[in-house]
């Protein structure tokens, strides 16, 4: 095999390999398929704001320097001690009301199914998607409803 050969061979397998890494990288880029929702959330002054793919966000702190994001399609919530996910697919309403001291609100939360109940919020987050004018991040103890599409 001539020297020209081997060179020609070695491009070739060096591109076989550029191609598969990049397919390789496109899959593990590509999002789960979950199901994207979609809000409206009012908050305390009366503005609505439209959410597309709205998520429940929150941050986990690590060290002094890190953090850990979490993207959640469900809500955290307290019930006594449990401590209860409530999955947006279920949820029709979130009414919030503010604690008086400062600490987490206090959430109605009504179902699609009808069924309604009050909870502690878990974990202080926000709701965070994609609006018209770009992405938006809304705290929940900043708002006062949450109306799920």
């Amino acid at each position: 095999m001539t020297f020209r050969r081997l060179v020609q061979l070695a491009g070739i397998a060096a591109t076989v390999l550029v191609f598969s890494a990049s397919l390789l990288t496109t899959a593990l880029a590509q999002p789960k398929n979950e199901r994207q929702f979609q809000a409206t959330a009012t908050d305390a002054q009366g503005v609505e704001t439209e959410i597309k793919n709205v998520m429940f966000y929150w941050e986990e702190k690590v060290s002094e320097t890190a953090f850990v994001p979490h993207e959640l399609r469900h809500v955290p919530v307290k019930k006594g001690t449990a401590t209860v996910n409530v999955k947006f697919d279920n949820i029709k309403q979130i009414d919030v009301k503010p604690a008086a001291d400062g600490s987490l609100p206090t959430l109605a939360i009504t179902l699609t199914n009808g069924k309604t109940g009050e909870f502690g919020l878990a974990i202080k987050g926000s709701f965070k998607g994609e609006s018209d004018f770009g992405e938006v991040d809304l705290p929940v103890g900043g708002l006062k409803k949450v109306v799920f599409k």
